[in-house]
């Protein structure tokens, strides 16, 4: 017996029409939507304090207006995590949708994530949830169920633990079923899409990808036929490495054995995975919190030509004292100019000063001004990208934990009926496990300089104030060396900004692949706007581009 679970959204302003492209493409039994990530959530506070009636993604119901029909008739179930801050109020607004439509559906919702009362000061504080509050409202023949805060994989594990009559100490079903909601969490990442080798297939418009799930926890991982990207071992493996880090990707329901996961290709555009190991849960729940931090201003200064040196010391200096009392300045020069260039722009390099602040007025009309009045009295081609506006309000990212026990985890059936959800009756403490062993280093032979991306793939992502970068081989010789020469170490050396920060390698051998974490790198998280790619979204790509010493057998 097969559960065929879709995606059709990886973040809340992925495309628009992937509902109904996944609706008409071919057979479904569940369709999921990923609408949430850290810095949604602060969007959606702030949306939250100007109309307490909102905080979920509108851009849900939109779809549903010419969806919600199309799902019913063809019987598939919506379970959907784009209630946000709130679940009620988003299921309220699909009930009066499908009246309004003339659709007949049960519509439930999950509560309970919201922990704000015990943490003072934050603009939200949610903690992660499981699976099984969605499987408790399916179970009672929810068509549609909209959660708050739960984690990714939850959108999946509660369809499989509903349809396949899963408990919660099932752990090896579980996991298989967090790993296959983790590789479909994303969206196209699955199908091709931000791939590091792009170039095997067509991505100009890939196909959102599903899930073939079996009882026993197993599933292929594919998408319908005639859509655009495509799917193999190094596809999936690249989503497998995204945003995780050691051998033990711990969750609410299963603490998932990334070390156990095998992926086989199974035929053109189908990856199966099978092997997966779960234990129990650790003890708490993660939340994530955000908060106000206070205020931001950006300027980027064009300097043009000759001396671009010179004239980044020029205006640095004449910018000094309007920056005297900032809490925070951040000076980039990035180098996009040429020597003889054929064009203006390309002969010209950007000067990006960041500014923060709690107090507005220090990083607003204060540096605004002082910009400004260089315009005819600084270096030579004087002028911005854009006028320096007012300063806005920025965001920060923390992350906390509590017992599970202390979470009122909540399913709210269609008829109105609250169910609470036990919490998982077995804990695990997380230790670390010992390095898995490595193969055999490869023999000697001549090298040559090159980009590390010939040999390898990457895929970088965030974790609040922390950076991933999953990286892997793709073939057992290459792998070998990868092993081996991706050091602690090398890596520093290859990403400078990591040097004097905490950096951990995880090796996943079953996958042929290194997973780095680096702590901090992010600063505040990404609605700080730290650093240029605030979300580490191409810091793997930086990495593959760097060159070192490759065994000429490998290119």
């Amino acid at each position: 017996m097969t559960l065929r679970i879709g995606n059709a959204s990886g973040f809340y302003g992925d495309r628009f029409d992937a509902m109904r492209e996944m609706l008409t493409g071919g057979e479904l039994d569940v369709l999921t939507g990923d609408y949430l990530a850290e810095l949604t959530m602060l969007i959606l506070g702030r949306d939250r304090l100007k109309d307490p009636a909102a905080g979920y993604a509108r851009t849900f119901l939109r779809q549903l207006e010419e969806c919600l029909g199309l799902a019913h008739d063809r019987r598939v179930r919506l379970v959907t995590n784009a209630g946000g801050l709130n679940p009620a109020g988003l299921a309220d607004a699909v009930r009066a949708l499908a009246e309004r439509l003339g659709v007949p559906v049960r519509v439930a919702h999950v509560e309970g994530d919201d922990v704000g009362p015990g943490h003072p000061g934050s603009l939200t504080a949610h903690a992660y949830l499981g699976g099984f509050g969605i499987a408790a409202c399916l179970r009672e023949g929810a068509d549609v169920v909209v959660t708050g805060r739960v984690t990714d994989a939850a959108l999946v594990t509660g369809p499989a633990a509903a349809h396949f009559g899963w408990g919660p100490t099932e752990y090896d079903r579980l996991a298989g079923a967090v790993v296959a909601g983790h590789v479909l969490e994303c969206g196209t990442q699955a199908t091709g899409g931000n791939y590091a080798f792009f170039r095997d297939g067509d991505v100009r418009r890939p196909g959102f990808p599903l899930a073939e799930l079996h009882e026993d926890g197993t599933c292929v991982i594919t998408k319908h036929a005639g859509t655009g990207g495509f799917v193999d071992v190094g596809t999936v493996t690249a989503q497998l490495l995204y945003e995780t880090a050691g051998a033990r990707y711990p969750g609410p329901d299963v603490t998932a054995r990334l070390d156990t996961v095998r992926l086989t290709q199974d035929g053109p555009d189908r990856v199966r995975i099978d092997g997966v190991r779960g234990e129990p849960p650790p003890p708490t729940l993660k939340v994530g919190r955000t908060r106000l931090g206070g205020f931001r201003n950006e300027v980027v200064l064009v300097l043009t030509g000759l001396d671009v040196e010179a004239k980044a010391a020029l205006v640095r200096e004449q910018l000094e004292p309007a920056l005297a009392k900032a809490a925070d300045v951040r000076w980039e020069l990035v180098r996009t100019d040429r020597p003889d260039a054929g064009t203006e722009e390309t002969a010209s390099a950007l000067l990006r000063l960041v500014v923060r602040d709690p107090d507005q007025a220090v990083v607003g009309r204060a540096l605004s001004g002082a910009a400004v009045e260089l315009a005819l009295g600084s270096y030579p081609g004087f002028h911005l990208l854009a006028p320096p506006g007012k300063g806005a309000p920025y965001g920060v990212f923390e992350a906390a934990y509590v017992p599970q026990d202390e979470v009122d985890h909540l399913a709210v059936l269609h008829d109105g009926r609250r169910v609470p959800v036990p919490p998982p009756p077995d804990r695990l403490a997380l230790e670390d496990l010992p390095e898995p062993p490595l193969p055999e280093p490869p023999a000697a032979g001549p090298v040559r300089r090159a980009p590390l991306g010939l040999v390898a793939g990457a895929r970088s992502g965030d974790k609040g104030g922390d950076a991933n970068v999953g990286v892997w081989a793709r073939s057992d010789q290459a792998w070998r060396w990868l092993a081996h020469t991706l050091t602690v170490d090398r890596f520093r050396e290859l990403v400078p900004e990591s040097r004097e920060l905490t950096v951990t390698r995880h090796a996943l051998p079953a996958l042929r692949a290194l997973n780095f974490v680096v702590e901090g790198l992010l600063g505040d998280g990404v609605a700080s706007q730290h650093r240029f790619d605030p979300q580490a979204k191409a810091l793997g790509e930086w990495l593959r581009s760097r060159h070192l010493d490759i065994p000429e057998v490998l290119l």
